[in-house]
C-alpha cells in the first residue's frame, strides 16, 4: 500500500463490515478499490472469482481491469469480475437462461430498437398514438422499470390518463418483447432483481457466487441498481460501496443519491471513511468548489484539499453577447497554445447545453484550432444506419431475431405484435429461431391466414435478397434492396421535412460507399465473402466508438454531464448566466441542488486554471435579453474570482491586444522556423 494515504490505507485494510468510501474529487478513489482488490487476493486469500466489482462505464471498467492487470499476474486475477451494473446482469441472465423464460440466443434490443418497438406498438393503436409521445412513453417505462414497477402496479400508480396509456403500451410492449425473445437495456438489471428477490435458491447460489462486492459512483445508481446490490451481498454484507454525493448529476435519468444514505439504513454495521485530499488540482480550484458545495444542505460535509501547489484566482470574462464570448474563449485558447506552448488537448470548454457549442466551434474553425466535440451521434447509431446494417445482417444470418424484429415493419408490413407474438410463443415451444417458427405447421394453424401470407411472402423476398447478395457486391445488391423496399419514402414518411429526409439518405449513400470500400480483403485484394464483410462492419464500428474518445492534440468541448470523471489542466466554463447556470428549467429546490452540484463537477474538472465566461446579453426566441451573471458565482468568494471585461470598451479593447499579441506570436514563430 505504499503511496496511500492514511484514509486510503483505512479503506483498503476495512473488510469485515460493509463500508461506505465517500470519496471526492481527484481523491483517488480508483486506485483505492483496486488496491482493495488486490489486497483481498494478496493478504486476505479471497479467490479472484468471488470478487465482483461494478461501476457505470465500459471504459471505467477497462482502466480498473488494466490497473490491476499492472498489479497481479495473470494466474493471481484469473476469475476476476470487473463490469458495468448491465454486463453483470447480464451474466447472470445467461448463467439462468431457463429461470427467465428465455431461449438461448436472446436478444437485447439498444435504445433505438426499443424506441421503434414503441412506435410500431402505437401504430396499432390509433388512440394511443393521438395521446402519447414515443420518446416520452419510452422514458416514462424506463423510469418504471428502474424502480421496479411492473406493468400492472403502474397501471395502477397512473396519476392521469397519460400515464395510464403508457402503462398500457407497457404492457404490450413487455409481452412483445417475452414474444420475440428479447429484453430492453432496462430489463438486464430488473429481471435479476425480481429473480433474486423471488426465487431463495437462486439468491443464495448467487450469494455465495459473490463473496466480495465493490461498487463505483454509488451515488449514480438507481433504485433497481441498489437492489441487486443488496440481494447480491446477502446478510453477510461484504460490501465496498464508492461514492461522492457532491458529484449527483443524474437524476433527469433515475440517479438516486439518497442510496448513500439508504446504505447506513439497510446495513446497520456500515463504516464510513471519507476521501479529501485531492491528488489533480491547485487549492484555488478546490477552495471555490468547496464554497460553492458548501450552500447544498442535501449532501455530506467534504472539505476537498491539495497538495499540489495555492494555484490562481480564477478569471471571469463578461462578454457583450454569445458571438463575443465564443471569440473570446477561441482568440484566448490560441493565445495560451502560441505564448505558453500549452497542447490544445490540455484545454477543455464546457457547457450547459449542447446548443451552446454551435458559435463555438465556428470561432474555432476560424482559427483553425482543431477541437473534438464530445456526445456527437455516432454515423453507425444512426437509425438509418442501423436499418441497413439489420437487412444485411439477416442476409448473412437468417435466424438473427434481433435483426429481423428491427426491420419487420421497416418500412411498414402490416404484421403487429398479436403476430409476433404468437411467432415468438411458437418460436419457444419449438426452440427455433422467428423465421423458421414463422413456416412450421404450428404458424400456419395459429396465425391469421392474411397477416402470415404476408410474413411468408416478406420471408421469401429475405431468401431471394440473400441469394442476390450472394451473387454480387454486398454493396450493388444493397442498393437494390433499399430501392425495393422504397426506403426512401420511408423516410421522407418519417420526417416532417424533406430536407431531413434527405440527410438521412444521403447518410446511407456514404453508408453504401463505404460497404464497397471495406469490402475487399486488404491483403489479398479479393472481395470479401458476406459474412466476413458484416463481421468486418462490426468490428469497424466498434473501434470508431472508442477512436471518438481518443486523446489527439485538440481542444476538447462537452457538456457539463460529459465531463464527469475527467480532467484537464485548462477549462473554460462558459454560460455562467442565471437561467443557462442554473437551467431556467431547474430553479426549484431539489433541481437547483443538482444543478449546483453540475456547477460543482464543472470546476473540478480544472487542474491548473479555471476561467469562467458569460455575457451580457443573449438571443432567446428571436429577442434580445439581458441577462444576470449565475448565482454561482456569488457563492464564491469575491477574492478567488478576477473579473475582466466589465466595460464594453475595454473587453473589446483587452480582446484586441490578446489577439494581435498571439498573432504576433506565430509570427515569430513562423519567421524563426528553420532558422539554426
Amino acid at each position: 500500500m505504499h503511496g496511500l494515504n492514511p484514509q486510503q490505507q483505512a479503506a483498503v485494510r476495512h473488510v469485515d463490515t460493509p463500508l461506505l468510501v465517500l470519496a471526492g474529487a481527484g481523491s483517488g478513489k480508483t486506485r483505492v478499490i483496486v488496491e482493495k482488490i488486490v489486497h483481498l487476493i494478496e493478504a486476505k486469500g479471497t479467490p479472484a472469482n468471488g470478487i465482483w466489482a461494478v461501476t457505470f462505464t465500459n471504459k471505467a471498467a477497462r482502466e480498473m481491469g488494466e490497473r490491476i492487470a499492472q498489479r497481479l499476474p495473470a494466474d493471481r486475477r484469473r476469475g476476476l469480475n470487473i463490469s458495468t451494473f448491465h454486463t453483470l446482469g447480464l451474466k447472470l441472465i445467461r448463467r439462468e437462461t431457463a429461470a427467465f423464460g428465455l431461449r438461448p440466443g436472446f436478444t437485447v434490443l439498444d435504445a433505438e430498437d426499443s424506441l421503434n418497438l414503441i412506435k410500431s406498438l402505437l401504430a396499432q393503436n390509433e388512440a394511443a398514438a393521438g395521446l402519447l409521445e414515443p420518446k416520452e412513453a419510452q422514458r416514462q417505462i424506463s423510469a418504471w422499470k428502474n424502480d421496479l414497477l411492473t406493468p400492472s402496479r403502474a397501471a395502477t400508480a397512473a396519476a392521469d390518463e397519460v400515464e395510464a396509456a403508457i402503462a398500457s403500451l407497457y404492457h404490450d410492449y413487455d409481452r412483445q418483447l417475452t414474444a420475440c425473445n428479447a429484453l430492453d437495456f432496462d430489463d438486464l438489471i430488473k429481471r435479476p432483481v425480481e429473480l433474486l428477490r423471488d426465487d431463495s435458491d437462486a439468491r443464495e447460489r448467487w450469494q455465495r457466487r459473490v463473496r466480495y462486492l465493490l461498487v463505483d459512483e454509488y451515488q449514480d445508481t438507481n433504485t433497481s441498481q441498489y437492489e441487486l446490490v443488496r440481494l447480491l451481498v446477502g446478510p453477510l454484507a461484504r460490501l465496498t460501496a464508492v461514492g461522492d454525493d457532491h458529484q449527483s448529476i443524474y437524476a433527469w435519468r433515475g440517479a438516486r443519491p439518497e442510496n448513500l444514505s439508504h446504505l447506513a439504513r439497510d446495513f446497520p454495521r456500515l463504516a464510513t471513511i471519507k476521501l479529501e485530499q485531492n491528488y489533480r488540482s491547485v487549492n484555488t480550484v478546490l477552495t471555490a468548489a468547496n464554497q460553492l458545495i458548501a450552500n447544498d444542505p442535501t449532501t455530506q460535509p467534504k472539505r476537498l484539499w491539495s497538495a499540489v501547489g495555492p494555484g490562481e484566482a480564477h478569471r471571469v470574462l463578461v462578454c457583450d453577447t454569445a458571438d463575443d464570448e465564443a471569440e473570446r474563449i477561441a482568440t484566448d485558447i490560441l493565445h495560451r497554445h502560441f505564448k505558453d506552448q500549452t497542447p490544445y488537448r490540455h484545454v477543455a470548454i464546457l457547457f450547459r447545453g449542447n446548443h451552446q457549442a454551435r458559435l463555438l466551434e465556428q470561432q474555432l474553425r476560424k482559427l483553425s484550432i482543431p477541437y473534438q466535440l464530445t456526445g456527437g451521434q455516432s454515423f453507425f447509431e444512426r437509425a438509418e444506419v442501423k436499418d441497413a446494417m439489420a437487412y444485411l445482417r439477416l442476409m448473412s444470418n437468417p435466424s438473427d431475431d434481433a435483426a429481423l424484429l428491427r426491420i419487420i415493419n421497416t418500412p411498414r408490413r402490416g404484421i403487429g405484435p398479436t403476430t409476433l407474438e404468437r411467432l415468438g410463443l411458437i418460436a419457444r415451444e419449438r426452440r427455433t429461431h422467428l423465421a423458421e417458427a414463422a413456416r412450421s405447421i404450428s404458424a400456419e394453424q395459429r396465425l391469421d391466414p392474411r397477416v402470415h401470407h404476408q410474413l411468408l411472402q416478406f420471408l421469401d423476398w429475405l431468401d431471394a435478397a440473400r441469394l442476390d447478395i450472394n451473387a454480387r457486391p454486398a454493396a450493388e445488391a444493397m442498393r437494390t434492396l433499399l430501392e425495393e423496399i422504397d426506403y426512401a419514402a420511408y423516410l421522407r414518411d418519417q420526417e416532417n421535412s424533406s430536407k431531413a429526409a434527405e440527410r438521412r439518405w444521403t447518410n446511407l449513400q456514404d453508408w453504401l460507399e463505404w460497404t464497397e470500400r471495406i469490402g475487399i480483403d486488404n491483403d489479398s485484394g479479393e472481395a470479401l465473402s458476406l459474412t466476413e464483410l458484416v463481421q468486418k462492419m462490426s468490428l469497424l464500428g466498434i473501434l470508431e466508438q472508442k477512436t471518438r474518445d481518443q486523446d489527439d492534440d485538440a481542444v476538447r468541448l462537452l457538456t457539463l454531464h460529459a465531463a464527469k470523471g475527467l480532467e484537464f489542466p485548462h477549462v473554460y466554463l462558459s454560460g455562467m448566466e442565471e437561467d443557462l447556470l442554473p437551467h431556467q428549467d431547474c430553479q426549484e429546490d431539489d433541481r437547483l441542488a443538482e444543478e449546483r452540484r453540475l456547477c460543482f463537477v464543472g470546476i473540478t474538472r480544472a487542474q491548473k486554471s479555471l476561467t469562467f465566461t458569460l455575457t451580457k446579453r443573449r438571443r432567446r426566441y428571436g429577442q434580445w435579453r439581458d441577462v444576470r451573471p449565475s448565482r454561482f458565482l456569488e457563492e464564491i468568494d469575491a477574492d478567488l474570482l478576477r473579473w475582466e471585461g466589465i466595460g464594453v470598451q475595454k473587453s473589446e479593447e483587452e480582446h484586441r491586444a490578446t489577439a494581435a499579441e498571439a498573432m504576433s506570436t506565430i509570427r515569430a514563430m513562423l519567421d524563426n522556423a528553420g532558422k539554426p
